[in-house]
Formats: structure tokens, sequence, C-alpha cells
């Protein structure tokens, strides 16, 4: 390990950590937004959801380098656009298939409660089915987004990649192991501490939850 190394380009994985973080949270959160609206798509023409998940499930079955080369005659080489639609196509099968499985999940005595106070559709939405459904919600944006910054190391091979270009470029093409362990290292530490925080946003966002299991 080339602890000098390390310092001397401190700041550069500084910058590739950070290029990782934000390829990862743009891809996350246009990955919920676009899941989001095809579940509740699929909840008002229920026959939709077969094709839907099929074509997600697809979609999440191209391997990232087919895909990337699919893309690249279209959106260019080096582009961050490029990355985010073969990163964002990553997370919608699973974001998708938790958002259903959370919104399925509350009980219909609940819903028909809700009805017999006069609730709308969306009141019910966002005041009764999303906060039940939560916990399952945020265990699919868990998986989701662990699952992207592994990902993202791949994007190297079109010029970009985060902590990838330290793993591919410096450390695979160069033959130096330091690069590549930190680089690798990172990418874990990431995912840890991203888990981490999903498990205590889901916490702080349903209290009741853990109550009852303390009860």
């Amino acid at each position: 390990m080339d602890f000098a190394w390390i310092v001397r380009e401190a700041d550069e994985i500084g910058r590739r950590t950070l290029e990782h973080v934000m390829l990862t949270v743009v891809a996350i959160v246009i990955g919920f937004v676009l899941s989001f609206a095809l579940a509740l798509l699929v909840r008002r023409v229920p026959w939709l959801q077969g094709p839907v998940i099929g074509v997600s499930g697809v979609l999440y079955s191209i391997p990232s380098l087919a895909l990337f080369a699919i893309l690249v005659p279209f959106t260019g080489i080096q582009n961050p656009l490029t990355a985010e639609i073969a990163l964002v196509s990553y997370t919608i099968l699973i974001l998708l298939r938790n958002i259903l499985a959370g919104l399925d999940s509350v009980p219909a005595e609940v819903v028909e409660a809700a009805k017999g106070m006069g609730f709308t559709a969306w009141q019910r939405l966002w005041r009764v089915e999303l906060p039940v459904a939560l916990p399952v919600i945020v265990a699919g944006l868990r998986i989701a987004t662990v699952t992207i910054i592994g990902l993202v190391t791949v994007t190297a091979l079109i010029g970009l990649g985060g902590l990838g270009y330290l793993i591919v470029d410096v450390g695979y093409r160069r033959f130096f192991l330091t690069a590549t362990l930190v680089g690798s290292a990172g990418a874990i530490l990431l995912a840890v501490l991203a888990d981490r925080g999903f498990v205590l946003l889901q916490a702080a966002l349903t209290p009741w939850a853990q109550r009852a299991r303390g009860t």
C-alpha cells in the first residue's frame, strides 16, 4: 500500500468520491420518481402491472457493458446522461416492486376506515397508505442505493465512474494496486454508510414501528 500516493492524491480521491455520490443520488432520485409514478399508474390500471414489471425486468437483466454500448452512439461517451440512463434503468424494477408491495400491504380495513372518515383518494394515499407502506419502500431504496453504488464503478468504462476511475483507469490499467484498493474500499464504505443512513431514516420516519417492536 502506497500511503504517500494516497496523501498526494487526496484531492483527486475526494473529487472522485463526490462524483460517485452525485451519480448515485441523481439515479436514485430520478428512479424513485419514475417508479412512484409507474406504481400509481399500475394501481389505477391494474392490467398494466404485468407489462410494466416485465419491461423493467428486461432492463434490469441487460448487462451494464451491453447497455453502455447501446447508449453511447446516441448520448456519447464521457457523458453523465449516458451513465444516468443506464443507472436509472437498474433502479426501476427494485423500487417499483417495493412501492407496490408496500402499498398492497396496507390492511383493507384501514383503507375502508379512511374512506368512512371522508378522505379523498389522494388523502388516503398520502395520510394513510404511504405511512404504512414506508418501511417496505425504504427497504427498496436501501437495496437500490447499494446496488447503484456498485454499478457506478462500471461507468469508468465510459470515462466517468467516480471511484471506479481509481479502480479501472489508475489501478487496473496501470497495474497500481493501491488505487484499486482505495477505490474498492471507498465504494464499500459508501454502500455501508448509505445502508445505515436509510436504517436511521426509516427509524425517524416510522417511530411507531420501533415502539411496536419494543413492546
